[in-house]
């Protein structure tokens, strides 16, 4: 708990990992146990609340925010106070225990809206790049650290990758890192009161709670095909993990007035139907009824960050800004701001 009220924008942290034994390699960090995982989260502050798999990957909602465990790759994103980064050497000792080695880091997160409030090594963007390039090994050498800014004094994207020769090589060459998917990042502020509401419990916290909250507020309805694992908070707050095949999609609030806050984050294909991306944009939208949005796309193309604008600015969400950078491995990121026009 942060001194003047709860941190609603998540820290994210992503690896890929590879190994010599194709053996390994089909379960991969899927074989951690469940005390290896209590070991990695305990490190950041964290526990696991609540959770769901299918035979791509594992899916843990955790007391703040979410963990996703595929054969070669973990996400990790927490909010609150908690130190993320922390989990990067239990996560490499544990992966060389299965034969993995670390070939992919990407770190990102937003503006934190009590920054004073947030320990070490997450006290400043410098001290988190600091921290990052002493943990990684020397071999993950090609490195980027950008603050992309916006015109929200609110809102910037804070981007770390590093990656090493031989997944860069086979990034260009062999697509190691698939050129289709894209991942959107969306983090929105002083979310409309009635909305926020709807994320007060009725002094129970849970699975049952998680799933009335899911269903008042229409999250459901945000991709009807995903398995939704979700939790709710008392006195308030709410979290979910979407499954859908191989691709997830997670959401996070913290609804408290003031310091009102949701994420939505999701994977996709640049050959989905093409109006799938703006069909979710707008439901995200309206569920939360934010005044101030920002959307990060991180895409090998440039096919999804364009439907971006055009599909919130008919909600009444005018694009402020727009900044565009490159990062090895990751590919392109766009980050762009929104306000609402009743601002």
């Amino acid at each position: 708990m942060a001194i003047s009220g709860f941190e609603g924008f998540e820290k994210r942290l992503e690896l890929h990992f590879f190994g010599d034994d194709p053996k390994n390699m089909m379960m991969g960090l899927r074989k951690l146990d469940f005390e290896s995982l209590q070991e990695i989260l305990h490190a950041v502050q964290c526990t696991v609340v609540s959770a769901v798999g299918n035979r791509f990957f594992d899916s843990y909602v955790l007391s703040e925010s979410s963990l996703f465990v595929y054969p070669t790759k973990i996400i990790i994103k927490t909010c609150g106070t908690t130190q993320l980064l922390k989990s990067i050497q239990p996560l490499l000792n544990q992966a060389l225990n299965l034969g993995l080695s670390i070939s992919f880091c990407k770190f990102t997160r937003g503006n934190f809206i009590f920054p004073k409030s947030q320990p070490f090594p997450h006290t400043s963007f410098k001290e988190e790049v600091i921290y990052l390039e002493n943990c990684l090994p020397d071999d993950l050498c090609y490195r980027k650290a950008s603050v992309m800014p916006s015109k929200i004094a609110s809102h910037s994207w804070h981007i770390f990758t590093a990656t090493n020769e031989v997944d860069l090589s086979m990034n260009m060459i062999n697509h190691n890192i698939p050129e289709d998917l894209y991942t959107i990042e969306i983090c929105m502020t002083e979310l409309d009161r009635v909305s926020a509401g709807k994320f007060f419990g009725s002094g129970y916290s849970g699975d049952i709670a998680g799933k009335e909250m899911t269903e008042i507020t229409g999250i459901g309805n945000i991709n009807p095909n995903a398995l939704i694992c979700d939790f709710g908070f008392d006195p308030c707050g709410y979290s979910m993990n979407g499954i859908d095949g191989d691709r997830y999609s997670t959401i996070h609030v913290t609804p408290e007035d003031g310091y009102s806050y949701a994420s939505f984050e999701t994977v996709g294909s640049i050959y989905d139907d093409k109006d799938d991306v703006v069909r979710v944009l707008k439901k995200v939208a309206q569920v939360f009824r934010p005044a101030t949005m920002s959307v990060s796309t991180t895409c090998m193309s440039r096919e999804v960050w364009a439907r971006v604008a055009g599909a919130l600015e008919p909600l009444g969400l005018k694009c402020r800004s727009c900044a565009v950078d490159e990062f090895p491995a990751a590919g392109t990121v766009v980050y762009q701001s929104f306000t609402s026009r009743r601002k």
